[in-house]
């Protein structure tokens, strides 16, 4: 399949990686979906890449509203018939997560509704779409923080950052894309866990040290890739461990 007959949804599409991953590919020649719930921010992107010449339209969804993921699934089916990436961008933080002992358990919940709830139930509506793609893949934005590995390094540079709700929201996506991969391998769709590195983005209030274009690379390199390998946890420099 050729980069110009990819049609690729990206959730949380309106702003930062998202935005520069729709960007990159639609430069590449994707049809690129912008998944998003603010209509304004939304259709502020879509005017902004087709100024840049890119082949982009509005996919209106929110996560934490089955009905509107529902709706978001016959969008696609109506107007495309299928789908051949998708990655799953969107996810949320929240001022009262924190370390174990002390997050505010409705914090957790919210942001396991976002990330890991909300990612599986846009995979799973998405799936009968991907299936009828000649090279699906799905990708998850995942972040180091979700890495078990890590988090139980004391030398690692980001081991103070222990927040309950983010972390395991994360290390729980990284797991639905292992058994993701493994069910779906014998279909050809694969499936890719990304940490996109700490990026400057609104998630962090912009504090992360790398452009939203070197947050992108991944998810750009995986989104385009013909073949290749299923079931991994990259960055841009290569894997990291699960």
């Amino acid at each position: 399949m050729t980069q110009q007959e990819r049609i690729t949804l990206i959730t949380g599409a309106n702003k930062g990686i998202g935005l520069e991953v729709a960007r990159q590919l639609g430069k590449a020649g994707h049809r690129v979906l912008l998944g998003a719930r603010d209509a304004g921010r939304a259709q502020a992107a879509a005017d902004r890449l087709r100024g840049e010449g890119v082949d982009a339209r509005i996919v209106a969804i929110d996560l934490d509203d089955p009905a509107s993921v529902a709706a978001a699934v016959a969008d696609v089916e109506r107007h495309e018939g299928r789908l051949d990436v998708l990655v799953n961008n969107a996810a949320v933080v929240d001022p009262a997560d924190g370390p174990a002992g002390t997050a505010d358990p409705a914090a957790v919940r919210r942001i396991f509704d976002t990330n890991f709830f909300g990612s599986i139930a846009v995979t799973q509506g998405f799936l009968p779409l991907l299936r009828k793609s000649a090279a699906g893949r799905i990708i998850n934005v995942s972040s180091g923080l979700g890495s078990i590995a890590l988090n139980a390094d004391p030398k690692w540079e980001y081991a103070a950052v222990k927040l309950l709700g983010y972390n395991g929201s994360k290390a729980a996506l990284n797991l639905f894309t292992v058994l993701l991969a493994a069910e779906l391998e014998g279909e050809g769709i694969r499936v890719h866990a990304v940490n996109p590195g700490y990026t400057a983005t609104d998630l962090n209030g912009n504090s992360g040290h790398q452009t939203v274009a070197e947050g992108a690379q991944e998810i750009v390199r995986l989104a385009r890739l013909d073949g290749g390998p299923t079931g991994t946890f990259t960055n841009k420099d290569g894997p990291d461990p699960w």
